[in-house]
């Protein structure tokens, strides 16, 4: 009985050891023939996601809009109106407010569309009218905009809000020299009419472009460089506008003074500035927000932000110091007023060379501008003989001007500049000569001049012969607060 028992346990054992042996060996058999069933039928490659917006350049460009739009009201508004007489404060300060909210609507209306979307080198495409496309509420989704780096992409919102504010401080800009005698009627007309046909294709000319991931090789460059504006085809640089800021205001503006004609009073009657203490706190609104225009334009928070941040700083307080000591030179006094205006002068030149140009070019076009604009709103305004109220020419034409070209100049890497990409498949910097990159800033200052002052003069006669240009002789005495407005800014 008990060898019964032994030799029935003896038995179970063997069992139980050659379990987890034949298990083994099905699992090896398991395993050799995975590669050859994976090897009949290939995984699908996963799809690659589409790129995410980085949360600090969103960040940032939000900032940034918020500093420009900051630029026109109140800052814009409050540097001008300083400068006026206190009968036209308010005038003045209704204008930039209520040109600044119409562009803004123009531009989401059509504006954006014609200028940053596909079409020709001039104009672009009817895809985003009221801003078509950019947002799906039915799936929550937006669509993206390139920056100037690949796979790098921004809300397309928040490109179309930086923009807007981009355009209305432009035609803003205008207002200073026909200030204290324009009807508020013969504005808005003229400011429609000159966004839709100056503005907007200068935009679209200078700044539109496909886009970094557009160049996907080296045989689509061509192509893809076709679809861009014109001047971005030359190669024009206009780092934050220059070209289609600044040079196009002040065209519009020396125009509007022309064809408005001189204020009543005008060489004989003293037409001094109010209140330059608003004018000082406007000039220093101004510099604050133009961190956003200028640093803003790199689109992303990185490197080339900073450099713009940096050289509108130092620019700026560069042409401070040159107007004064030049006004100082020259008049005998520095005055307020003066070191304000350097400011203006400083930032609108390095507005096109912010992000395109090294610290030595900051503090040659800082310098140049205090002293080049200072002789614009003094000989050069006496010359041409027109009452540009608050030197809209002088300072943002000229400047803009000198900027521009100084651009192509100090763009080039032997000048402590950064080049600019002209392989956008490759990404590399490159710069051919100073000579020529100045060559090609000129023709895109001669386009914008000629465009904007044909568009400008056109619309002054379109709104003269709609509502006349010019408030009557008893209004514009009175003052245009009282006349067009029915207020005053002060009760004293």
């Amino acid at each position: 009985m008990i060898r019964k028992i032994l030799m029935l346990l003896a038995l179970c054992g063997t069992v139980a050891l050659s379990v987890p042996a034949y298990a083994d060996e099905a699992k090896a058999a398991d395993t050799a023939t995975a590669p050859a069933e994976a090897a009949a039928t290939p995984a699908a490659p996963a799809a690659t996601p589409p790129p995410v917006p980085n949360k600090g350049d969103v960040s940032w460009m939000l900032t940034s809009t918020a500093l420009v739009l900051l630029m026109s009201v109140p800052a814009l508004a409050l540097f001008y109106g300083g400068m006026v007489r206190s009968k036209n404060m308010l005038s003045m300060l209704m204008q930039v407010f209520v040109v600044f909210s119409l562009i803004s609507v123009l531009w989401c209306v059509y504006g954006y569309s014609l200028t940053f979307t596909e079409g020709n080198a001039y104009f672009g495409g009817l895809d985003r009218l009221f801003l078509n496309g950019t947002f799906d509420a039915a799936k929550g989704e937006f669509s993206m905009a390139a920056t100037f780096s690949k796979a790098t992409p921004l809300p397309e919102l928040v490109y179309v809000a930086f923009q807007a504010t981009f355009a209305a401080v432009t035609c803003c800009l205008i207002l200073g020299a026909f200030a204290e005698r324009a009807k508020f009627s013969a504005v808005l007309i003229f400011m429609v009419l000159w966004f839709t046909f100056s503005y907007i294709p200068v935009a679209h000319m200078v700044w539109f472009w496909p886009g970094p991931d557009a160049y996907t090789a080296a045989s689509v460059v061509d192509a893809q460089n076709a679809k861009a504006g014109l001047l971005w085809q030359w190669g024009a640089l206009d780092f934050a506008g220059g070209t289609v800021v600044h040079i196009n205001a002040g065209i519009a503006g020396i125009v509007g003074a022309y064809v408005m004609g001189k204020r009543i009073g005008f060489g004989k009657e003293a037409l001094s500035p109010h209140n330059l203490t608003m004018t000082m706190i406007g000039a220093s609104l101004l510099w604050f927000g133009w961190f956003g225009f200028n640093a803003g334009s790199a689109l992303e928070a990185n490197n080339s932000a900073a450099l713009a941040f940096m050289n509108t700083y130092l620019a700026t307080a560069c042409a401070v110091l040159s107007w004064m000591f030049g006004e100082w030179l020259f008049k005998g006094k520095p005055s307020m007023l003066g070191a304000a205006s350097g400011a203006v002068a400083g930032l609108v030149a390095i507005t096109p060379a912010a992000g395109n140009v090294g610290i030595p070019g900051a503090f040659v076009i800082g310098l140049a501008a205090g002293l080049v604009c200072l002789w614009g709103v003094n000989g050069l305004k006496k010359l041409l003989g027109a009452d540009d109220t608050l030197d809209v020419f002088g300072v943002h034409a000229v400047g803009g001007i000198l900027g521009a070209l100084l651009t192509g100049v100090f763009n080039s890497p032997s000048l402590g500049g950064p080049g600019f990409p002209n392989n956008w498949f490759e990404m590399k910097p490159g710069f051919e000569s100073i000579a020529a990159q100045v060559w090609i800033q000129a023709k895109a200052v001669g386009v914008t001049i000629l465009c904007s002052a044909v568009v400008a003069f056109i619309a002054y006669k379109i709104a003269d012969l709609i509502v006349g240009l010019r408030v009557p002789e008893d209004q514009e005495r009175e003052g245009l607060d009282i006349t067009s407005h029915g207020e005053t800014a002060y009760h004293m």
